[in-house]
């Protein structure tokens, strides 16, 4: 039940009405790998200023929502230390430098409980909040993260973090076909590329209306993007933190989807709401189309 008067931001194709109890706000990859000096992107030859441009305004975002009492949920993209879970499409592609599981700057690329694979210092989880560890683009693919936003009755997401064509775009695009609403934050979502932040942002208002507008969310300016995904109309330090994991569940409005794979980690945090996080059980996941690049978060 949400709340009979709730609160609204500015946003095209229209405002965006939420109930802080009912909306998360999503926090995705922003990892030591990706967004730090020396680390894995920069080590490929990417700006990682690109990324850090969003550091700041996403701080100011994530203590508005803290202090608002909305749930946080962040993810980290990497692989079980045996890769398992990594499709040799994933793996093999290309002659990086570097490939997923090679030794790298801080510890072995995007594989869990290594150094580069945690969240950056400044917007490190608070104890509560919830972190999800996925081995694909998507927040939902091969995780528990469907099934926790159920559990919590959440209806609408408030996206935000790295990169804006890849694992954004890509969570997006799955929290739609499960019938959440979303909001994407343009300054608290980024790439290394400036060309495919600006076309990321363009394809998803192509796909059911977003505009970028001065507008306000939770009590602050922001400069947001709207995606309306109404399913009735259209259709990415040194302390790991844990994963959360869950059972399958009906999304809202949809029927249940296939059971997700739970993911492990080598630190437990309890999970947002003060209850502790279960314990990670591996089911190994099935290949699906490789990415563009293991690098573009």
């Amino acid at each position: 039940m949400e709340a009979p008067h709730p609160l609204t931001a500015d946003a095209a194709p229209y405002p965006f009405s939420f109930d802080p109890t009912t909306t998360a706000l999503v926090v995705i990859d922003m990892q030591r790998d990706f967004l730090e000096p020396g680390g894995f992107g920069e080590s490929l030859g990417n700006d990682v200023g690109e990324l850090r441009r969003t550091i700041a305004p996403l701080r100011v975002v994530l203590a508005a929502c803290r202090a608002a009492g909305m749930m946080v949920v962040h993810t980290r993209e990497g692989h079980l230390p045996d890769l398992s879970d990594c499709p040799p499409s994933k793996l093999l592609r290309g002659s990086p430098t570097l490939r997923i599981g090679d030794p790298g700057p801080r510890g072995r690329v995007l594989v869990r409980g290594e150094e580069g694979h945690d969240i950056i210092e400044e917007l490190y989880p608070a104890a509560g909040e919830a972190v999800i560890d996925k081995p694909g683009k998507g927040a939902f693919y091969a995780t528990g993260f469907g099934d926790l936003l159920a559990a919590r009755g959440i209806r609408r997401l408030v996206v935000t973090g790295v990169t804006t064509e890849v694992c954004v775009h890509t969570t997006v695009r799955e929290a739609n076909d499960r019938g959440y609403e979303c909001l994407v934050l343009s300054d608290c979502v980024g790439s290394y590329f400036p060309q495919f932040h600006r076309t990321g942002l363009e394809m998803i208002r192509a796909q059911g209306g977003h505009l970028r507008l001065d507008g306000r969310f939770g009590g602050f300016s922001r400069r947001v993007d709207h995606r309306g995904t109404r399913s009735s109309r259209h259709g990415g330090i040194g302390r790991p933190a844990a994963a959360v994991t869950a059972g399958p569940h009906p999304a809202p409005g949809q029927r249940a989807h296939s059971t997700q794979r739970r993911a492990t980690s080598s630190r437990q945090l309890p999970v947002s709401g003060g209850h502790a996080a279960p314990s990670a059980v591996h089911r190994p996941a099935p290949p699906r189309p490789a990415p563009p690049r293991p690098d573009e978060g």
